[in-house]
């Protein structure tokens, strides 16, 4: 139907193979980025439709690409049309995925999920964390990057990124990470800075 839009964040990661829950009871989400019909959240459907506008990457389409519904095997949710969907890289999904934190995201999945993803591009990556526009979602990637420490985080350029000033709050009853000044739940801040803290 020509509507700019893509299968992103959790969904984009789930159909490249880095689901870590299945979903057990409730309803599962289907995140889409971009415009949609409007009777498309009306309709009797098993999965909720979650519709995020484009805005951590404006219309930048770094990272959208055709996927080939036919060569994955994430389910029904995408065996049963013959056509290509327009899907998030998995480097662009975590970023749209860190974005829904904490309201349609936890911490413990993507938490999960990241440990899983070992082959990322850093030059996709490098590309990806200078055009997102959420100083929330830089900061965020580099705590989740910095605690796996996956062999491609080395070839990551954190001065080339912009962090911003200041600490930001996210976490409710959260930590200060000591690097990236974002309070987070205090399972992600470093051991070594928060035992020092704690006997300082």
């Amino acid at each position: 139907m020509e509507y700019a839009v893509h299968l992103g964040g959790e969904s984009a990661l789930d159909f490249a193979g880095y689901a870590h829950c299945l979903s057990l009871g409730g309803q599962p989400r289907v995140h889409l980025y971009g415009a949609v019909p409007s009777w498309l959240r009306r309709m009797p459907m098993p999965t909720q439709v979650v519709v995020r506008r484009r805005t951590l990457f404006g219309d930048d389409p770094i990272g959208v690409h055709d996927a080939d519904r036919l060569e994955r095997s994430s389910g029904p949710m995408v065996d049963i049309w013959r056509w290509a969907v327009q899907a998030s890289s998995p480097e662009r999904a975590i970023l749209e995925a860190l974005d829904g934190l904490p309201h349609l995201a936890s911490f413990e999945n993507l938490d999960k999920i990241f440990e899983g993803l070992t082959s990322l591009r850093p030059k996709q990556l490098m590309a990806l964390l200078t055009a997102c526009r959420s100083v929330k979602v830089r900061r965020l990637f580099l705590v989740f990057a910095d605690r796996h420490q996956h062999r491609w985080r080395k070839h990551l350029d954190t001065s080339k990124i912009d962090l911003g000033s200041g600490p930001r709050a996210l976490a409710a009853g959260g930590k200060l990470h000591p690097t990236y000044l974002i309070y987070v739940p205090k399972g992600l801040v470093p051991e070594r800075t928060a035992r020092t803290r704690s006997n300082a």
